[in-house]
């Protein structure tokens, strides 16, 4: 192994996704459904996640991507079984497959943009049962496109695209890519026909449905009809018509293939004071709605529909429930494929977690309420503190029992009531599933915010972020004292900005910290700070580029830690923008949001998740612990929590 490359375990969270549950279903003649009772069928097995799907004929060969191999892979499913198809890519990310003359059309993103903010997100196919197994990107290098769909006659392909322009940093509630139509045969052929829309879908060959979000606010459903000869369009919205009323949010529309009608789609809404996501089928000539999926699942999402080629067939994904077979249990930890060879990386089943010296444990937060243990190969979990409000947590390098957390609640302002607590425990008993602590709160009463502790390696004092002063700084305090006991604090930084989540490095000369002391004005934008403890040797890491460049202070940097070798740091971050229409999926504060790594100097970025997540909240253990590598554990043998299904649709919805 190259001794510069990182080694060790990342544990990490994402959001949502432990409880999503999913599964494809389908229902038979949706479009009759007045005269006759709908029954659903589940597609796929319940393994891990599964969804967005589509089907190649009216057997409902369906291909569909699926997460149960630790990254989202594409899989077909025939009345024979579902079995993997071998892209011969090794991508982290693929999505939305199509099936079409024995082709598999996806989304992938491992070609790496050149630039900073700029998504990989591009097109590929694959021919099936080719011995070469070649890929062939269809988007041209440097541009970004989402969302394929295939016209009737297989010859237009038409895809949500940005072109060769960039992310814009803080773009994620609608993106403004443009409806880009080009002939498979000639990709390089490119036509915008219609300006900001997403999730393009064909009503034969000259009719496209897309959805974006109207100025009125309502996410809607247009429609573009296209000329023979569409490469002459030069307007802007081409003639685009609003199909879907407002007072009904509408998007990823599939139209439905009835004869020569043209006016029948299903698209996915959220009806004003509803909560869920539902199917509906939409007819464009009469302008009525229809309920599907609500009929059947009322308090429960559904996602993303598509019809089979002749429409007989309606299909989407949902919380699979608990009268479906499959996986019911959520792991505690489970295993992602990781990029460096040097990483072995497990997705948490809560946030912030924190491993004890040994690498025995793991201490997290389920949710921001409570503090738990689990043991690292994922085999048992312990409750420490269980109605308490807690976020963000610190083991002791030195003590095997103590851990440091935040009590109170998380994104409050500079005066709310939030504590620094040194919790105790004993570990050699651990027969129950809750544990006696002792909880020793070690900042003041009415000193505000406090929170992110970061325990010294010596285990003898936190750094932390506290309002105090009237803005979020750093402090130092005696890790067992505290200043509750009239010891000194020392105030590390100082400034009208917000410096937080510092991350003591592990040989002690470093204090790792996410501010916005750049760009005080702006509480997005944070980058990460080095300094030492004495409070010198202040510096910036300049990871999207040097000072004064376009790119510098784009940055949403944040939960940065070290490795061992302190050579290192991790942290989340936005550097390649969004890799999947956002509202095609459960809520993501930050979609964008991907764990990296860098160099001390800032060189070296690399990128250690691809997904239209928010993954976050990362700790890097020296060791690769017990658990092992994706593949290598059978999923039916984990242990967790139950599976629920309790996850919300996006929350920037103004139902």
């Amino acid at each position: 192994m190259d001794s510069q490359s990182p080694n060790g375990s990342i544990i990490f969270s994402t959001v949502g996704r432990t409880n999503y549950g999913f599964d494809i279903f389908s229902l038979k003649s949706p479009l009759s459904f007045i005269n006759s009772p709908m029954k659903e069928h589940c597609l796929t097995d319940g393994a891990s996640v599964n969804f967005n799907g589509q089907f190649e004929d009216e057997d409902q060969t369906l291909v569909f991507v699926s997460e149960r191999s630790g990254a989202p892979r594409i899989y077909l499913r025939r009345s024979s079984g579902i079995k993997l198809i071998p892209a011969s890519v090794n991508s982290l990310f693929l999505d939305r497959p199509i099936i079409r003359n024995k082709r598999i059309y996806y989304i992938s993103s491992h070609q790496h943009a050149e630039q900073i903010f700029k998504s990989s997100s591009a097109l590929y196919y694959i021919t099936i049962g080719d011995d070469n197994e070649i890929t062939t990107r269809l988007t041209p290098e440097g541009c970004v496109d989402y969302s394929p769909s295939i016209s009737k006659s297989g010859h237009l392909i038409a895809v949500a695209s940005y072109g060769n322009r960039r992310w814009p940093n803080d773009e994620f509630h609608d993106l403004t890519t443009d409806i880009v139509v080009f002939p498979e045969s000639k990709p390089d052929m490119r036509t915008i026909v219609c300006r900001h829309g997403g999730w393009p879908t064909w009503s034969g060959d000259s009719t496209i449905y897309f959805h974006r979000q109207a100025d009125d606010g309502w996410w809607s459903i247009f429609k573009i009809d296209l000329p023979e000869n569409f490469n002459n369009l030069v307007d802007e919205n081409n003639g685009s018509i609003r199909i879907t009323p407002p007072g009904v949010h509408c998007f990823t529309p599939a139209a439905a293939v009835l004869g020569r009608s043209k006016s029948i789609i299903a698209i996915a809404t959220r009806r004003p004071g509803k909560s869920y996501r539902h199917i509906e089928i939409f007819d464009v000539e009469s302008q009525k709605f229809f309920p599907v999926t609500e009929l059947i699942n009322p308090t429960t999402h559904h996602y993303n529909p598509f019809f089979s080629p002749e429409s007989t067939f309606l299909g989407y994904h949902r919380y699979r429930g608990e009268s479906c077979s499959g996986e019911t249990t959520i792991p505690y930890l489970d295993p992602v494929i990781s990029p460096e060879k040097g990483l072995k990386m497990v997705r948490l089943n809560g946030f912030f977690p924190a491993s004890s010296p040994s690498g025995e444990f793991i201490a997290f937060n389920p949710g921001f309420k409570g503090l738990e243990i689990v043991k690292s190969d994922g085999s048992k979990k312990w409750t420490l503190i269980k109605d308490r409000t807690s976020f963000c947590n610190s083991w002791s390098p030195t003590e095997r029992d103590v851990i440091f957390t935040s009590i109170g609640p998380i994104f409050e302002s500079v005066r709310a009531t939030v504590q620094i607590a040194r919790v105790s425990f004993n570990s050699s008993n651990l027969n129950d599933d809750e544990i006696p602590v002792e909880i020793k709160v070690l900042t003041g009463e009415e000193t505000g915010n406090n929170a992110f502790p970061s325990c010294s390696p010596d285990g003898k004092h936190l750094v932390f972020r506290s309002g105090r002063s009237g803005h979020k700084n750093l402090y130092i305090i005696d890790a067992l004292k505290g200043e509750m006991e009239g010891e000194e604090i020392r105030q590390l930084t100082k400034g009208p900005w917000i410096d937080t989540m510092p991350n003591w490095s592990p040989d002690g000369k470093v204090i790792a910290f996410s501010s916005n002391r750049h760009n005080p004005d702006n509480p997005n934008c944070f980058s990460i700070y080095i300094i030492h403890p004495d409070g010198s040797g202040l510096r910036r890491i300049h990871v999207a580029g040097p000072e004064g460049s376009e790119e510098v202070d784009k940055e949403r940097l944040n939960h940065v830690c070290f490795s061992k070798d302190c050579e290192w740091l991790l942290f989340t971050g936005n550097m390649n923008g969004v890799t999947a229409e956002p509202v095609s999926l459960p809520n993501q504060f930050q979609p964008y949001g991907d764990l990296y790594l860098v160099r001390l100097d800032g060189s070296g970025l690399r990128r250690l998740t691809w997904n239209g997540y928010e993954n976050g909240t990362p700790a890097w253990h020296p060791s690769d612990m017990l658990m092992k590598t994706a593949g290598e554990t059978e999923r039916s043998v984990l242990v967790g929590d139950k599976l629920k299904g309790e996850f919300d649709d996006v929350l920037w919805l103004n139902c």
